[in-house]
């Protein structure tokens, strides 16, 4: 079966955005003018194709990518079918509790379009998207919404992105006219103006550009041609010889330039109001890239961690990327993947490094959102869903088992607020711990542990909306029962100061005994660049705030004892000193100890070294942490003086204060624990007129009255 359509005529792009921006309104946009449907659904009417969850329909909310293939022209060449290229489109999440979303997404695509808001510009989802797709490297277009929309600022926008976001945006067009004057946009590189006309604004009018917006776009012009001849020395060169490049030229520079994450293409327009989008969609082709452009994928070998290196190409052994796991009412398990080399036919069996397993593939879906369409084969370069999978889970590796590889898997945020929760009747017992498993197969930032001393039920997940959102699928998707009890912040415990400690454990019982004896020290675990972190040497062992360091000599504790005693440790950890909460950054030293030729054994050592560093966390100054939130307030002026007063009682730090538009913003740190139910009194304090958003910032110190509370709370 040959592939239907080249790699480099194929764009695989997220559309992200903060909360309200208008990502899938433009989705739907993008859908409409790309024929996908014939009829433009509204977010308000709960209409709209990708939000498909009747929990997203109901809140007007996007809660899960959904992913969607389409296909498109260039409005340049509206009949040359040579220029037609596909899109694989994932539409994601903008509110923070479903910041994974995002992230996994990231992980996968080759491009992003970052969608804002003309009035608010850059918000503090925005900021997090950003760093999001720093991390993955992914080149990004940016397209500045709701320019339609009352108190709409072009140029305001294009300075937040500038000031919080990057110095390396550059204007690729300017409005035409603003708020109900919107009309249409200059593109800056062809120096012409756009109007959008016909049903539904799919006739797009090119004409000269107002006699108004000349200068401005003149100037604009120039700083255009200026940022991107600076990516390319010879071309620079001759630019300050007054040699313009010409248009085509710096196409190609630019798309080269995107590609290399060294300049950002900022577009303008109203997705609502039907203005802009089928230029953002060129922009996809014209200046993202294919996944021919991207450097090749590289993982490691199973067999013996050896670097391995495989190109987008059909030719090269199978590699896939598991990156979401989703439960369909029809189909089942539905486990979406990216291909990055190789191709793949329904039927055949894949192999997970992992499990070390393989697994036969039932049948392969092209998504369209909740809409499915069964092909025999994908290639490089696609992503598409498999049904049949059983024991694979996101981040996991489909691979050829003759040329097996491990690629990087995807890093999520920890939990940061718990519920109890139990079922309400006995027959909803079972249900439930299948129903939470499932969600939890789904979603890697919601976890389900038991309480040991309780037996209680705990789910842990990324905020309030989160639990919520979880709670109603399990009632309505798995028919569960359930009650929930109140939320619960997931502190943390560590140590400020330095201690030593030993520990013995010899039990006599008959027989052969038990005897295992360690000597430790402990400190805080110090933060370290990248480069200090590839420097540490060979005896030291870090994971996620905890570092292991063993500087036993001679044999004191032989060598089949270390790993069990690295096990205690981290058990040890598990339960913190004062108040029981898991203890986070804790370096621990192993440097003297004994053992007894017949005693000790794997599980003395494992319980001595478990002893060994609760007594020294004892004494070097524990201290409870707790989850702080950067919260964002936008209010009326009026109820200005309420709202900071309220924070301040709630322990905030308040970090500044803007305008935006007739609102004013107020920007500050607040603990978790503070912020359970702030909507309410918010809204009660402002007439409703007030709304505010909130992300996780880093865990700090608890003062020492509030610390009390809790581990009295606890007792």
């Amino acid at each position: 079966m040959e592939r239907d359509y080249p790699l480099e005529k194929v764009r695989n792009f997220g559309i992200i955005a903060h909360i309200d921006a208008g990502k899938t309104t433009t989705t739907e946009r993008v859908l409409f003018y790309t024929g996908k449907k014939h009829k433009i659904g509204e977010v308000h009417e709960g209409e709209t194709t990708t939000d498909w969850m009747e929990q997203e329909r109901e809140r007007g909310i996007t809660i899960t990518s959904a992913a969607v293939t389409c296909f498109w022209l260039p409005t340049y060449a509206p009949t040359d079918k040579n220029k037609k290229h596909r899109f694989n489109i994932i539409d994601t999440p903008g509110h923070i509790d479903f910041t994974v979303e995002v992230k996994r997404s990231l992980r996968v695509l080759d491009g992003a379009v970052v969608v804002f808001d003309g009035v608010a510009g850059v918000e503090p989802q925005s900021e997090t998207n950003w760093r999001y797709a720093d991390e993955a490297k992914v080149p990004r277009v940016c397209f500045v919404n709701k320019l339609d929309r009352t108190g709409a600022s072009f140029e305001h926008s294009y300075a937040t992105i500038l000031d919080r976001l990057t110095k390396k945006a550059v204007r690729m067009q300017i409005p035409i006219g603003l708020e109900e004057k919107h009309e249409g946009v200059i593109d800056l590189l062809r120096m012409k103006a756009y109007y959008f006309e016909g049903d539904m604004g799919n006739q797009v009018i090119e004409k000269d550009i107002p006699e108004n917006l000349k200068a401005d776009a003149e100037k604009y012009h120039s700083e255009l041609v200026e940022k991107i001849v600076e990516t390319d020395d010879a071309m620079m060169t001759e630019y300050l010889e007054g040699m313009i490049p010409g248009m085509d030229v710096l196409k190609k520079t630019l798309r080269k330039a995107v590609i290399a994450n060294e300049i950002f293409p900022v577009f303008a327009g109203s997705a609502l109001k039907n203005k802009g989008v089928q230029l953002v969609l060129d922009a996809v082709i014209d200046y993202l890239p294919a996944p021919t452009d991207i450097a090749a994928i590289t993982g490691i070998d199973p067999n013996n961690d050896a670097a391995i290196v495989r190109h987008a190409s059909d030719t090269e052994p199978f590699s896939a990327l598991a990156f979401k796991v989703a439960t369909d009412p029809f189909v089942g398990q539905l486990i979406f993947f990216r291909v990055y080399s190789g191709t793949l036919t329904a039927g055949s069996y894949v192999y997970n490094p992992r499990t070390r397993n393989k697994e036969r593939i039932g049948r392969i879906l092209r998504m369209h959102a909740n809409d499915r369409e069964e092909v025999k084969q994908v290639f490089a370069g696609e992503i598409a869903a498999a049904v049949g999978l059983k024991d694979t889970i996101t981040s996991d590796t489909l691979c050829d088992e003759d040329n097996a590889i491990i690629l990087d898997r995807i890093v999520f945020p920890e939990p940061v607020i718990s519920l109890r929760i139990e079922p309400k009747t006995k027959a909803d017992q079972e249900k439930m711990g299948m129903a939470l498993n499932r969600l939890a197969q789904e979603d890697p930032t919601f976890k389900v542990s038991t309480d040991q001393e309780t037996g209680e039920t705990i789910i842990s997940g990324m905020g309030e909306l989160h639990l919520e959102i979880i709670v109603d699928r399990m009632k309505r998707e798995f028919a569960v029962e359930a009650n929930v009890g109140k939320p619960q912040v997931a502190y943390r415990e560590t140590i400020h100061g330095h201690s030593e400690a030993e520990g013995k454990y010899i039990k006599q019982s008959g027989g052969r005994g038990n005897y295992g004896h360690v000597k430790i020290k402990v400190k805080p675990m110090e933060v370290l660049t990248k480069e200090e972190l590839e420097d540490l040497p060979k005896n030291t062992k870090r994971s996620l705030g905890f570092e292991f360091i063993n500087t036993i000599k001679g044999g004191v504790i032989p060598q089949e004892y270390i790993a069990p005693c690295e096990k205690g440790f981290k058990e040890g950890l598990d339960r913190g000193v004062l108040a029981g909460f898991k203890m986070v950054n804790v370096s621990v030293e192993l440097w003297d100890g004994s053992y007894h030729e017949v005693d000790s054994n794997e599980m003395a050592f494992k319980i001595a070294a478990s002893m060994a560093i609760q007594d020294a966390c004892r004494r070097a100054n524990p201290v409870i942490l707790e989850p702080m939130m950067k919260v964002e307030v936008v209010t009326p002026e009026k109820f200005m003086g309420d709202v900071t007063g309220n924070l301040s009682s709630k322990r905030a730090l308040i970090e500044g204060m803007e305008d935006r538009g007739m609102n004013k913003v107020i920007k500050a740190i607040v603990p978790l624990s503070e912020m359970f139910g702030y909507m309410t009194g918010l809204r009660s304090m402002t007439e409703g007129r007030a709304s505010f958003t909130m992300e996780f910032f880093r865990y700090d110190m608890v003062p020492n009255n509030v610390a009390e509370t809790i581990i009295s709370a606890r007792k």
